[in-house]
């Protein structure tokens, strides 16, 4: 019997924040209305097409995991990525048989075929329904991180480098939370002379 698991990831541009990833058993039987690529939705569409997962999918049949930003400093982001995802893989139950990837890269589940798909968030139910996941689960943790460190502005960038996220980094330094071996600044990389 096939079990296809979508796999997706959010946060892999923020300065600030662990990358997080999702996986999602799916069957052709499920029916959501309006389910595709997160970034294409609303905050509260997004939030509403989770509670309603949440409330289709049996136990075991969705998870989350993510990387530090301790471990994408260590690791870079694109191997932290694959982290995140197998750690939301190792979750499921029952495992599934053939794990269906948004993009062009992924590195061997041990044990799982897979199939990586551009643009897959936006072609496949499975993948949809992690990357609904794997956005909201990153922006709660955002949201209340800001509480702790309200001067980045966390509740309403995500981490993302907008700029007054800059500016708050150069008047405050950065947080436990930024990733050092990102770019704060545009020019952070170029030597002046």
């Amino acid at each position: 019997m096939i079990r296809i698991a979508g796999v997706d990831e959010a946060g892999r541009g923020p300065l600030a924040g662990p990358v997080v990833a999702a996986a999602v058993l799916w069957s052709d039987d499920y029916r959501v209305e309006g389910l595709t690529d997160s970034k294409k939705l609303s905050h509260r569409q997004r939030e509403s097409l989770r509670l309603e997962l949440e409330s289709l999918l049996p136990a075991g049949h969705w998870a989350v995991g993510s990387a530090s930003p301790a471990e994408i400093d260590e690791v870079n982001i694109l191997q932290a990525t694959y982290l995140a995802m197998h750690r939301a893989i190792a979750q499921l139950q029952p495992a599934p048989t053939l794990l269906l990837v948004d993009g062009n890269r992924f590195k061997v589940y041990p044990g799982i075929e897979h199939r990586c798909e551009v643009k897959g968030d936006a072609r496949f139910q499975a993948i949809s329904a992690a990357s609904i996941f794997a956005k909201t689960e990153r922006d709660r943790l955002m949201t209340a991180l800001h509480a702790e460190f309200p001067h980045y502005g966390w509740d309403r960038n995500m981490g993302y480098p907008s700029p007054g996220h800059r500016a708050a980094i150069e008047a405050h330094g950065p947080s436990p939370w930024h990733r050092r071996s990102f770019a704060w600044k545009p020019r952070q990389l170029q030597i002046d002379l």
